[in-house]
């Protein structure tokens, strides 16, 4: 069985405000991708969504039958496991995605991990919202 390791996030320059995402891909002990997008207006929760959708997809691009997912967004491992309700109109539409998503797989586990050990997600959610503040991204310009 093939299981992947995926460290996902989402930062939002403003909350909402310029926003990108980040993902690491492991398989077998080793990192398989590496993503930094910008993804242009959003909330912080919701580029922490797009950041594990967009990971999610990469796992399965891959092939990988089980996941392992890390993020230091509490909310959002709560929300994905069913432990806390999706109030927000946006994200309750991400969620059925991502609930689409996770149930192409065996198993996805999602798991809680300190910023810290989110390191290298963190930063390259940064750089994405970084790219999406230097092309001046307004409101009008929301993805969702």
């Amino acid at each position: 069985m093939s299981t992947a390791v995926l460290n996902v996030d989402g930062a939002s320059f403003g909350n909402p405000g310029p926003s990108g995402i980040g993902y690491v891909l492991s398989m077998d002990g080793k990192t398989v991708e590496e993503v930094s997008l910008d993804i242009g207006w959003a909330t912080n929760n919701q580029a922490e969504y797009r950041g594990l959708e967009a990971g999610l997809r990469a796992a399965k691009n891959h092939g990988a039958k089980k996941v392992v997912v890390r993020s230091d967004s509490q909310l959002m491992v709560n929300q994905m496991k069913g432990q806390y309700k999706v109030k927000d109109a946006k994200l309750k539409l991400l969620k059925a995605e991502l609930d689409h998503l996770v149930s192409g797989f065996e198993n996805v586990r999602f798991d809680y991990v300190p910023r810290e050990l989110n390191a290298r997600a963190d930063d390259l959610a940064k750089a994405g919202a970084e790219k999406a503040q230097a092309r001046g991204v307004r409101p009008a310009q929301e993805p969702l």
